[in-house]
């Protein structure tokens, strides 16, 4: 038997004692905040514990908290941790009522958890980091832009009293760039590299033997292809001699880039020339068909006919033109006939002579990815016609009708998988990160992805008790190979920019950032010493559907006092009179399209006395919409409802703005604010068309013709079809189905509550 680790905090012959774990430990209580970087399996969950065991130790009564990306990772770790330390574990994620996971926290000292869940409840002041003495980044190449991570790591080093920062992945990244952007995020001061050929490494490393299994496209595909081909260089010939790209060689990114330019070009003129939308058109259709090339060469026929079937259904100018199309039309028809006949992408028959010469063995377990869930149901279903015991594994949102699995679906699977009841596990993108399946003997790629940090984590699913291998099912000449190497190249890249990182070359912040200044500059500045605190301690609520804002987390940097409640009108009410619509850019638009723009204003204006309009970016004209409709509603916000509108280019900037405003209006005495978590109660006129509005296909111009020619909603209720028919634009079947509604029983409607209005 091996040696384990004691300690007073970690149970007997639980964790065994691997001299790389402990040095690891050890380099991290003794130089700071930590990024450890080892591929799967090599037990980074363990270093991490060995630490909690310290810190815990050392600060009697403080709280180890762990941050995992998803559900069913952090479940698994906090039954790691309770398997490992001796005191008290739990979970926290959005499943947990908020009272319950105020009382988990408080009764626990290891606490694991989604970042969403910990943000909103430290944003909703349920309890703060001040006790906890270590906190774990687990997939910390996550901490990046404005993911949770970044934001709780800021605020852990604030508030925590003997604060430590570690963060674990197998893979940070190939962009020197993106790497120090994770480790300055996370407050990262050294990097810790554990690679399979260090040599207290290499006995505890099992090698993984990747096999390039290569398929030729067939006869029916390649027509099918050679038909998107044309339809593509048919837009992207056009696209040049427009001057908006300069060849037609052209990649996803670049026709990204044009498209930003022609938007750029629309957002400035007050009349767009019409090329301008012609460009933004083909640029979409171009799109379309780049999806359907890539569905057709590394999926199939079942999924490229499933995504035709959703385009036809969209409503847009670049669709209907593609269906209509002399190339591209062919190519949908051609598909349909393919399915007919049974044709399917020679890399599902070749999966399942995989799979059926791997499960031979008995007891052998295998892992299939793939990107789509189209093609993982068709996966799925060639499995159960093989007599193959497979089981699909996918995320908690609903795709295409179908819904998601739940987080105990999830836990459930995972379980059977591991206990043998399933032989195949088959999987989209959600089991490549830290989820523990021990003793998988074949991972097979579907399709090759071109991100090294997914390869990485997809072969790491693998190899865990003995060699392991992954197979890798790509398409002669196709994207596939590309992609392939692509992923092959970056992670050449990260394993380069990795051992510069040892050398301390990324010119990491070595400052002792445990000591850091807790008052943002902002905040230091003092706008009047004759204030007292609490007058520098502005008042704002927040209404509960902006916990998920950026705005949220700048104000809790910043000297206020924030409470959250759910509003009736508004984003954020200062003082009994002013209150404020925060919206970017782009939700300003889609308010346009949708029409919520005028009913929120007129709210606003009902209200409040005062009401503002944030309006946060500057890509007010970089969507699918006339620029004169952005100004007309611009100008209606501004001029017909008199609400004036404040620019920001930031959350940081709004919230600034936010503080400032609440500053001013509540600089001499702070009344107290009567919230408005309802709407005022309506008149009597209000609450009468707001009844006869409620009736089928009426509306507020409708209502009011209504009450003038009938006088009272009883009238209305009583009259008959033919009477309602004497209203202007009241026509024969809004007639019937007012009387429908009206007059049809409830014990009847109880009866068939599916029952259509309209027969």
């Amino acid at each position: 038997m091996g040696k384990y680790i004691a300690h007073p905090l970690i149970k007997p012959d639980k964790i065994e004692s691997r001299l790389y774990q402990q040095l690891l430990a050890a380099d991290v209580l003794k130089k700071g905040n930590s990024m450890i970087v080892a591929p799967t399996a090599l037990g980074k969950t363990i270093v991490a514990a060995l630490v909690a065991a310290d810190r815990l130790n050392r600060y009697k009564g403080s709280r180890v908290l762990v941050l995992a990306p998803s559900k069913p990772l952090v479940i698994q770790h906090e039954e790691s941790f309770r398997d490992f330390l001796t005191v008290s574990s739990t979970s926290l994620t959005g499943a947990i009522k908020t009272d319950d996971r105020k009382k988990r926290w408080e009764e626990s000292q290891v606490i694991c958890a989604t970042p969403q869940t910990v943000e909103s409840d430290l944003l909703n002041s349920r309890y703060t980091l001040k006790d906890v003495s270590l906190l774990v980044f687990d997939e910390c190449h996550r901490g990046v832009g404005s993911y949770a991570y970044v934001y709780l790591a800021g605020r852990y080093l604030q508030e925590a009293k003997n604060p430590l920062i570690v963060g674990l992945t197998a893979s940070p990244g190939s962009d020197k760039d993106k790497i120090k952007a994770v480790c300055d995020n996370l407050f990262i001061q050294e990097v810790m590299i554990k690679g399979e050929k260090d040599l207290d490494v290499s006995p505890y490393f099992n090698p993984v033997k990747i096999e390039w299994v290569g398929v030729k496209m067939g006869e029916e595909m390649e027509k099918i292809k050679i038909h998107l081909d044309k339809a593509l260089k048919h837009r992207l010939k056009m696209l040049k001699s427009m001057e908006v790209i300069p060849t037609i060689s052209v990649s996803k990114k670049d026709l990204l880039r044009a498209r930003n330019k022609v938007q750029n070009r629309i957002a400035r003129s007050t009349t767009p020339p019409k090329e301008c939308y012609k460009a933004i058109s083909l640029l979409a259709a171009s799109f379309n068909v780049q999806h359907a090339q890539e569905l057709l060469e590394t999926q199939g026929i079942k999924t490229l006919h499933e995504y035709f079937k959703r385009l036809k259904k969209k409503n847009t100018k670049a669709a209907r033109g593609l269906m209509v199309d002399a190339d591209f039309g062919p190519s949908v028809t051609l598909t349909r006939k393919a399915l007919e006949n049974g044709v399917e992408h020679p890399k599902l028959d070749k999966l399942i002579q995989i799979l059926s010469k791997e499960l031979k063995n008995e007891g052998a377990r295998v892992i299939v990815f793939t990107q789509y869930r189209d093609t993982l149901e068709l996966i799925h279903k060639s499995c159960l016609k093989e007599g193959i015991n497979a089981v699909k594994f996918f995320g908690q949102g609903k795709r295409n009708g179908e819904k998601g699995l739940t987080q105990k679906k999830q836990k459930e699977i995972i379980k059977g998988f591991r206990k043998g009841v399933y032989d195949v596990l088959l999987s989209t993108s959600v089991a490549e990160e830290g989820i523990d399946i021990p003793a998988v003997d074949l991972v097979v790629m579907y399709e090759p992805v071109p991100s090294e940090i997914r390869m990485i984590q997809r072969r790491g699913r693998t190899g865990r008790k003995e060699s392991g291998r992954m197979m890798v099912l790509i398409t002669e000449k196709t994207r596939d190979e590309a992609y392939y190497w692509s992923s092959v190249h970056k992670e050449r890249k990260m394993q380069e920019e990795l051992g510069k990182t040892s050398l301390n070359n990324l010119e990491l912040d070595k400052g002792n950032l445990v000591e850091i200044d807790k008052d943002s500059t902002l905040n230091s500045f003092k706008e009047n010493s004759n204030q007292s605190k609490k007058q520098d301690r502005p008042l704002i609520y927040a209404d509960s559907r902006e916990i998920n804002s950026r705005v949220l987390r700048e104000l809790d940097k910043l000297d206020v006092q924030v409470k959250i409640k759910p509003l009736a009108v508004a984003d954020y009410q200062i003082s009994e009179e002013v209150a404020i619509e925060r919206k970017t850019a782009s939700d300003f638009v889609s308010s346009i399209k949708d029409k919520r723009l005028n009913k929120q204003s007129k709210e606003m204006v009902e209200e409040f006395k005062k009401p503002l309009l944030i309006l946060e970016g500057d890509n007010l004209y970089s969507g699918f919409i006339n620029p004169n409709a952005v100004r007309g509603a611009l100008s209606a916000v501004a001029l017909d409802f008199g609400i004036p509108i404040i620019p920001t280019r930031s959350p940081g900037d709004t919230a600034a703005l936010i503080r400032r405003i609440a500053i001013r209006e509540q600089m001499h005495n702070r009344p107290e604010i009567q919230v408005r978590t309802d709407k005022k109660p309506l008149t009597l006129l209000e609450q009468q068309l707001y009844v006869v509005e409620s009736l089928p296909g009426i509306g507020p111009v409708n209502a009011r013709k209504l009450m003038e020619e009938f006088g009272s909603v009883k009238e209305i209720f009583n009259a008959s079809p033919e009477d309602l028919q004497r209203v202007d634009g009241i026509g024969k079947q809004i007639a019937r189905n007012i009387k429908k509604v009206v007059d049809t029983s409830f014990k009847k409607i109880n009866k068939d509550p599916k029952q259509s209005l309209i027969k």
